[in-house]
């Protein structure tokens, strides 16, 4: 006999969701509620709300622990472990605050907790705020924040990047109200501050006033597919309070007006661009060394966890190479195998990478574009290398020889 299934939603018969069938038709209980509903309110219930179970308490169930959070990005983020441990936290936090608010039993409002990642460029920010939100299947919306202007000036408008998160969600606006913003490069609309000109651009603090609104929470009315609003244009009404943003920046300059705080000297002419100690320093950031900085103090106000990212160290990126779920290394000896090849690296040539990426001072990221170079030939000829074993040493990245082939 086969199994019962609601003539209206499809779902199957279950203990929790029985099913009653009569001449020729079945429906199961959470249809017959929302019938209900709608014979006594006059209107549709909200889609999702079809079913016992609530959207709220699907979303609960698979939120993770900040210790889980963690260990996700630890799987794609090699160090940086004060920074993921703060970020796992305000998630975690964040969407608890959304999905159990109905656990409070009193007036207590809670807060959402914003984050500030800062870090030097390819340090990790922008694949922090990648990982989590894959991991949490919400959607994610990234922004330059150099390419946005105010209101009435050329450019993305502010509100262009809440547009983004709808259509990251595939139009879903329920979804996107509680997704995930990431900004990068906030800490080029700084302020002009008090050493530099008193003229300020449009990309200045007119961008951080726009971006403020959105952060802070509002019902923000934006156009469906992007661009300038206009009069008569069919607008999408979003409510941001509960939208997670993530703000980065690599704010170059920060540490001098840390250690001027503390006393320490910043003049000298044999001074080191970065000294050693420039990441320990950066972790001491405070709020009012951002206000020195240039961000206004009611956006920074809005960000209420800092976290600070190192510099990537030439073993940093060898681990970097090989270590994650999607390390580069990883993925390349996955395509030789798919042409029945062997990849291998050798540690000294894994070494020569590293360094090269230091040296053109991109991060992380320059890592792919450094083996892409390195690989091109070999991947030319690839299917012509079947059964053999490849190894790729320093000299082959050094371009002094070929690679070794067995």
């Amino acid at each position: 006999m086969s199994k019962l299934e609601c003539d209206f939603c499809g779902t199957a018969d279950s203990h929790d969701n029985p099913i009653i069938s009569g001449d020729n038709a079945s429906i199961c209980k959470a249809c017959v509620n929302a019938a209900h509903e709608i014979m006594v309110s006059g209107k549709e219930p909200e889609l999702g709300n079809m079913v016992e179970t609530t959207e709220e308490e699907n979303a609960a169930v698979q939120l993770r622990t900040p210790a889980q959070l963690k260990e996700i990005l630890d799987d794609y983020v090699i160090g940086q472990n004060r920074a993921k441990k703060v970020l796992s936290v305000a998630v975690y936090n964040h969407y608890k605050r959304i999905f159990r608010h109905n656990e409070i039993d009193d007036e207590t409002e809670i807060n959402k907790s914003n984050v500030l990642l800062i870090g030097p460029t390819g340090s990790g920010k922008t694949l922090l705020a990648q990982t989590i939100a894959k991991y949490l299947d919400v959607p994610l919306a990234i922004a330059d924040a150099t390419s946005l202007t105010e209101a009435g000036y050329v450019g993305d408008d502010v509100e262009n990047v809440v547009t983004r998160l709808i259509q990251a969600a595939n139009g879903d606006v329920k979804k996107a109200e509680t997704g995930i913003i990431f900004i990068d490069e906030v800490d080029k609309v700084a302020r002009m501050s008090e050493n530099r000109s008193i003229t300020r651009d449009v990309s200045g603090e007119g961008v951080q006033q726009a971006l403020l609104k959105i952060v802070e929470g509002a019902t923000v009315n934006v156009p469906p597919k992007g661009g300038r609003k206009h009069p008569g244009q069919d607008a999408i009404q979003i409510d941001t309070t509960n939208i997670l943003f993530i703000c980065g920046g690599a704010f170059d300059g920060l540490e001098e007006i840390i250690k001027k705080k503390q006393g320490g000297n910043v003049l000298g002419f044999n001074q080191e661009k970065k000294s050693k100690n420039d990441d320990e320093i950066i972790s001491k950031v405070e709020a009012h060394d951002l206000v020195k900085y240039g961000l206004i103090p009611e956006l920074i106000g809005r960000l209420h966890m800092i976290a600070t990212l190192n510099e990537i160290t030439e073993d940093d990126m060898v681990h970097i190479l090989t270590e994650p779920k999607n390390a580069l290394v990883k993925q390349y000896v996955k395509l030789f195998e798919l042409d029945d090849v062997k990849l291998k690296f050798e540690k000294a040539a894994l070494k020569e990478i590293a360094k090269l990426a230091i040296e053109r001072k991109t991060g992380a990221r320059g890592l792919r574009s450094i083996l892409e170079d390195i690989m091109l030939d070999i991947m030319y000829d690839l299917p012509t290398f079947k059964d053999k074993t490849i190894t790729i040493t320093k000299d082959v990245v050094t371009k002094e020889k070929e690679p070794k082939i067995a």
